[in-house]
């Protein structure tokens, strides 16, 4: 698990870290917060965007339908982890302790899914 000082955008974490270890077998499904991401990782899905001169046409809103019905778990994983308010707010104590703490509560939250 990576920490950084401050503010950093989940892409750029992406790059900086695990770009090179995630295998290209891997299916990487992102929001449109990752746009270049198919650049870097063949294996990838974003959502289709719409321009003010390019509307979607039934197909492209076909395809963000599904691609966000199966997207949808994990930002509502994302949202139990952040009611925790272990990851919403800055950590001051260590970082071990941190780290240890998100662990236990994405166990917990793992445990709960799988009952």
């Amino acid at each position: 698990m990576q920490q950084d000082k401050g503010s950093v955008h989940d892409f750029k974490m992406y790059k900086d870290t695990i770009e090179k270890a995630v295998d290209p077998s891997i299916l990487i499904q992102a929001d449109l917060g990752y746009l270049r991401i198919e650049g870097l990782h063949a294996n990838s899905q974003i959502a289709k965007k719409a321009s003010k001169y390019h509307e979607l046409n039934k197909r492209e809103l076909a395809y963000n339908k599904r691609l966000a019905k199966k997207r949808v778990a994990i930002e509502h994983i994302n949202a139990k982890i952040k009611t925790c308010k272990s990851m919403v707010y800055p950590y001051r104590n260590h970082c071990r302790r941190h780290l240890l703490r998100i662990s236990l509560i994405c166990g917990i939250i793992n445990f709960e899914l799988q009952i």
